[in-house]
């Protein structure tokens, strides 16, 4: 069963890294062509299809590229319509870079419920590949795993200095929670002391206390906590939202620590050599 959205929905904000304010449309989409995206601000409307095969950049965020066309952070939305099941969608967009909204995926996940969703019905449905020897993608002390299990699940953990944070997991079943309420909420986050750094380096120039979590060494700046270990949830929210660059996420528990997106998409391409 392939399922898309019934109505068109949009959505207007800010982008983290450009500072661009940008729309999307969120728009049913065909069987056929999956998760893509249009760039409608370029000429001929470039089609840029969520694909591992068109990652570009992994700096920060995930960006996928066609040619000239490129489109940047597209991790939330992605979670957010692989975790309601969304599996074909075009989503129209007239800038560079998806909005950060709040900085979860969680007004992404209200409008898919909004849209409201429509089975598409082909005859054919390709069984769900299924990992069936561990895969392991390791830097230092970082690494992302695929392990066999009966069911998909995902675990993440983090590790840091800062005391608002220091070290903490999450693991998420899809079966006993939805990703609406136990992974979207989750917001990204960053620290007091690397904003001006980042933002010189052409980074983060739409991040804002009301987009994101910032803490010093010892508190957190804009309080509260959505959940207590909302930083590591928000990391789990992020490999997700790499994974669906697969279209189908393989049945496997997705193991990850200290990792990026960079090791997330170095998995999702492993993957896509061993399975798909």
């Amino acid at each position: 069963m392939v399922t898309t959205l019934k109505t068109t929905v949009e959505c207007v904000g800010i982008g983290l890294h450009s500072g661009e304010r940008v729309c999307v449309k969120l728009m049913p989409g065909d069987r056929h062509q999956g998760r893509y995206f249009v760039r409608t601000d370029l000429p001929g409307q470039p089609v840029i299809p969520a694909s591992i095969n068109t990652v570009d950049q992994t700096l920060l965020s995930t960006e996928l590229a066609m040619g000239e066309a490129k489109v940047r952070t597209t991790e939330h939305l992605l979670a957010a319509l692989v975790g309601l099941g969304i599996d074909a969608v075009r989503i129209e967009i007239n800038g560079p870079e998806l909005p950060l909204l709040d900085g979860s995926a969680l007004e992404w996940a209200q409008a898919i419920a909004q849209a409201g969703t429509e089975n598409l019905n082909p005859e054919n449905n390709p069984p769900i590949p299924v990992v069936s020897e561990p895969l392991w993608i390791r830097e230092g002390d970082m690494f992302v795993a695929a392990l066999p299990s009966a069911e998909l699940r995902f675990t993440y953990g983090i590790d840091f200095t800062y005391r608002p944070i220091g070290n903490q997991w999450h693991s998420w079943s899809p079966k006993v929670e939805s990703f609406a309420e136990a992974i979207a909420p989750a917001r990204t986050f960053g620290f007091a002391d690397q904003i001006e750094q980042l933002k010189k380096a052409g980074l983060i120039q739409g991040g804002s206390l009301d987009n994101a979590l910032v803490c010093d060494p010892e508190k957190w700046l804009n309080p509260p906590l959505r959940f207590p270990n909302e930083p590591a949830r928000h990391k789990l929210l992020d490999l997700i939202g790499d994974l669906a660059l697969l279209g189908t996420i393989p049945t496997a528990h997705y193991l990850a620590y200290k990792a990026s997106h960079k090791l997330h998409t170095q998995l999702a391409k492993a993957l896509q050599t061993t399975l798909l």
